[in-house]
């Protein structure tokens, strides 16, 4: 018997779920650490620019907007709002979807 055959069924994810699933609430964010001192202050916006559209897009992927057309700028803003993030600018909106394209 094959090894596969052995394994249980898992529960169904947000991929197999008949329909989108909620946003976990609240939403708790981790732990932040402080950053490495001594870099230029363009290093420190771009880095946490790029978290920001990482927690986004997940916040999104984890409530069934796949495809980067599906998330537009007020889609994107209101996720952030819904997660507790500071509205993002168009060029971190740009980024959240560029994050969702080379992801798939």
């Amino acid at each position: 018997m094959p090894a596969a055959a052995l394994k249980p069924k898992p529960l169904p994810t947000q991929s197999t779920a008949k329909r989108p699933v909620l946003l976990d609430q609240p939403y708790a964010p981790v732990e932040k650490r402080p950053l490495p001192p001594g870099r230029p202050r363009e290093w420190y916006v771009t880095h946490n620019r790029r978290l920001k559209a990482m927690r986004l897009a997940i916040a999104l992927l984890d409530s069934g907007v796949y495809v980067p057309n599906q998330a537009r700028n007020e889609t994107i803003r209101s996720t952030a709002e819904t997660i507790g993030v500071h509205p993002p600018s168009d060029t971190t909106c740009h980024m959240v979807r560029a994050l969702m394209r080379y992801a798939r």
